[in-house]
């Protein structure tokens, strides 16, 4: 009778939960695992740090709207991992995290690289076990996959102690029961009552506004949110994780004007997002503190713990609830007019962009960060990835760069990791091979994981790279800031000695056709890195997040 080790099970019970790539860094107790996963047909992308692992996933589950697999090995593979776990679970990303660990059967016994990893995986995951038995792997991975996508998605992690992986058992004793088990996409609709409610509160609105996120990607709702918006014509917004919901260029979209709509607003629709610090938790001054609020999303507990009342919360799926709306909407005879205040922030909006010096592009050297965002956005594809990471690349990114595409903006999330952007890059390329991707770098956080270029040649994982090269951490105009100072470190030189073709550029003329040099070499099979020198006292005037600032 043939026997299986519990690597090998646990590679079969990957395979059948339709895995076909894996992240990791190869160590012990997983070497044998992932030798079993590549026997099983899945696709190995070794990294150079398991933060960069857990990073790839999350961008790759993001773009193919599903679990991603990475793993490592026991104790500091493990707490490396914590990080891009930690990441996911405040974006509510579905990432499955695999960690050797010590041996079970002598735990408690000082033995090599033991930690409670468990325990300090638990608070960043949604669910997070332990393998106790063989004949239970398969029951348990797919369990995994399950809670990582089940209501809000999240991580989950799954310890593998060592012992465990190399013992052997009977196939005939394996449970292959529910291994492979289709993830159901649970979608709760709401109420009849709370629809036409909702309603009712859209007929009495004046200067309603729509604020959306990642729950519009999860639920694959952004067909049914342009509906509504088209229907109703009512202005969009979308925090970073849900950019390209809907086109940026929409008739709808005032993105200028942003601070007005939401100070103005008498009705506040909250639909797939947090009621977080990135909307200011929807919270006066920066809202109407006269404005109703309706929020739908799918966690039970985010509706009720709204950090603001809210006078229609709706539990349930948002492209159930919104298609619920849309069908309502369209055989109602009444039309719903807004267009006075579709008026008053288109008028605002054409003033703002045709103030002098509004749309001016500096040719000042250093190069202006702005004139580097904007020599991207006219150079990318439509629907291009762009993932940006930094801090004031990422703040002027924001501001001039948009997004056509729904889940092709890529950046840290609420938790504002650094160090994700080439990770990142290279997960979403994996995920979208076809798709242009370019990731836009501040140089202190490319520096964080740079030694991912060793993974994106080894693997052939062709992105375009752009640094803003400002010499270090954040603007610094005054030169005051502690260990702020990097210098201007010459990165092309680096992704040249690792393969990649690069360069380095000081004058804002020579952007585009350094962009378009580095493109070519990507779409020939290399992996191209622009390294452009930007000025360390350009400060990008943002919305604050926090009471300090960096």
């Amino acid at each position: 009778m043939a026997q299986l080790t519990g690597s090998e099970i646990l590679a079969k019970a990957l395979k059948n939960e339709g895995v076909e790539d894996l992240f990791f860094l190869m160590g012990g107790p997983m070497l044998l695992a992932e030798e079993s996963c590549i026997k099983e047909g899945i696709r190995p992308i070794d990294v150079r740090h398991e933060q960069a692992a857990a990073f790839m996933g999350q961008a790759y589950s993001r773009l193919l709207n599903k679990p991603s697999v990475c793993m490592a090995a026991s104790g500091p593979g493990v707490t490396n991992l914590i990080t891009g776990v930690a990441n996911a679970f405040v974006d509510c990303v579905p990432l499955v995290a695999i960690g050797g660990s010590s041996p079970f059967k002598t735990y408690g016994q000082q033995v090599f690289q033991e930690i409670d990893q468990l325990g300090m995986m638990k608070p960043c995951t949604k669910w997070a076990e332990r393998i106790y038995t063989l004949s239970r792997i398969p029951e348990m991975v797919n369990v995994a996959f399950q809670k990582a996508m089940a209501g809000k998605p999240g991580p989950v992690y799954l310890d593998c102690p060592g012992d465990l992986l190399y013992e052997k058992i009977d196939e005939e004793e394996i449970d292959w029961s529910i291994s492979g088990r289709a993830l159901p996409r649970a979608r709760p609709h709401a109420s009849s009552e709370i629809i036409d409610e909702t309603i009712d509160v859209l007929r009495t609105a004046e200067r309603p506004v729509i604020i959306t996120g990642g729950g519009i990607l999860w639920s694959d709702a952004s067909s049914e949110l342009q509906e509504f918006v088209e229907k109703t014509q009512i202005p969009f917004y979308t925090t970073p994780q849900g950019r390209g919901v809907i086109p940026e260029d929409h008739p709808l979209s005032f993105m200028t004007v942003r601070s007005a709509a939401f100070r103005e607003a008498d009705l506040i629709m909250i639909i797939g997002t947090r009621m977080n610090y990135i909307i200011g938790h929807a919270a006066p001054p920066r809202f109407n503190a006269d404005a109703k609020i309706v929020r739908i999303d799918i966690d039970e507990e985010e509706v009720s713990t709204s950090p603001r009342s809210v006078d229609i919360g709706i539990v349930g799926d948002a492209k159930a609830v919104l298609s619920q709306i849309n069908q309502k909407l369209t055989g109602q005879h009444e039309k719903i007019s807004y267009d006075r205040w579709i008026k008053r922030l288109g008028d605002e909006e054409a003033a703002k962009r045709s103030r002098p010096g509004g749309n001016a592009i500096s040719d000042s050297e250093p190069i202006h960060p702005l004139r580097l965002c904007e020599e991207v956005k006219n150079f990318m594809d439509r629907d291009a990835i762009l993932v940006v990471d930094g801090q004031e690349i990422l703040n002027y990114g924001r501001q001039s760069m948009p997004t056509f595409s729904p889940g092709h903006r890529l950046n840290s999330g609420p938790f504002g990791t650094m160090g994700v952007g080439l990770p990142f890059g290279l997960g979403a390329k994996i995920a979208k091979p076809d798709k242009q991707v370019i990731v836009v770098h501040g140089d202190g956080s490319f520096g964080l994981n740079a030694m991912e270029l060793d993974t994106a040649v080894r693997h052939g994982i062709n992105v375009l790279v752009v640094i803003s090269l400002n010499g270090g951490w954040t603007a610094d105009p005054d030169g005051t800031k502690p260990g702020r100072d990097l210098g201007y470190t010459r990165y092309h030189k680096m992704a040249e000695s690792l393969g990649c073709y690069a360069e380095y550029i000081e004058k804002p003329e020579e952007i585009r056709e350094a962009l378009e040099r580095a493109q070519a070499k990507v779409n020939e099979g290399r992996v191209a890195v622009v390294n452009i020198k930007t000025d360390h006292k350009a400060r990008a005037g943002t919305q604050n997040f926090s009471q300090y600032s960096t």
